[in-house]
């Protein structure tokens, strides 16, 4: 296999039937496999991967009974996979399932595949948004002294010998995303950045952003997270 996608799915009945729909339309070659992550749902998520996967070969379900958090749950994925690349995407559907396919091009044409970064920059997004990210960023950058960007922005694709230098060391919450990217900028990973339009979600409810509070939550535990990251250093 050449390409394995991880898809955390935690409580997301409604958009699983559209993600796979979506990947079967655009994936058009056999060596590209998706591993969508039942982590800890408490709806009916595991019935419908169990009703659906059988009708999409390229996809197969890993279940975490309890969930530990986001980052967890894409880690689980990831050690699951036997692939040359790896990679990871959301369930929501904000992030088109085809932009997987766009990195893995970026991938396969670059001249030294194997230490190229791939990640999504986000465009289309709500003005808070926008501004929320920026702040995050900026302090990000400030605080761990290198340029990081709309940490947080989909899909993320890699080599797995990348992978393999950080694996053990991974967080278990959404902190994965700073702590990948991070990890990436000092590695001197080529780090390829394109833009990916983020629309609002068609089903359910973000488990971290659905207001200011969870922001607040967020923006304290990446904080502590980091304050974490930059004693390791």
């Amino acid at each position: 296999m050449k390409l394995c996608i991880v898809v955390p799915c935690y409580n997301e009945a409604k958009n699983i039937p559209l993600i796979l729909k979506r990947f079967d339309e655009v994936i058009d070659r056999d060596d590209i496999s998706i591993v969508l992550v039942d982590n800890g749902s408490t709806d009916n998520s595991s019935e419908i991967l169990d009703e659906l996967l059988p009708k999409y070969s390229f996809a197969r379900k890993l279940t975490v009974e309890n969930n530990i958090g986001y980052g967890f749950g894409i880690m689980s994925g990831l050690k699951s996979c036997g692939s040359d690349y790896l990679g990871w995407t959301h369930a929501d559907m904000q992030t088109d399932p085809m932009d997987v396919i766009k990195a893995f091009d970026v991938i396969e044409s670059s001249q030294n595949p194997t230490n190229i970064y791939v990640k999504g920059d986000r465009k289309g997004r709500p003005l808070f948004d926008q501004i929320f990210t920026i702040g995050m960023s900026i302090f990000e950058s400030i605080y761990l002294s290198t340029r990081l960007w709309d940490i947080n922005a989909q899909p993320n694709v890699f080599h797995k010998s990348f992978f393999e230098k950080w694996k053990d060391k991974a967080p278990d919450d959404f902190s994965l995303d700073l702590f990948v990217l991070y990890q990436a900028k000092k590695s001197h990973q080529a780090i390829h950045r394109f833009n990916v339009v983020f629309p609002e979600r068609l089903h359910g409810v973000s488990s971290w952003n659905d207001g200011f509070k969870s922001k607040w939550k967020f923006i304290q535990r990446t904080i502590s997270f980091s304050t974490k990251l930059k004693k390791e250093l």
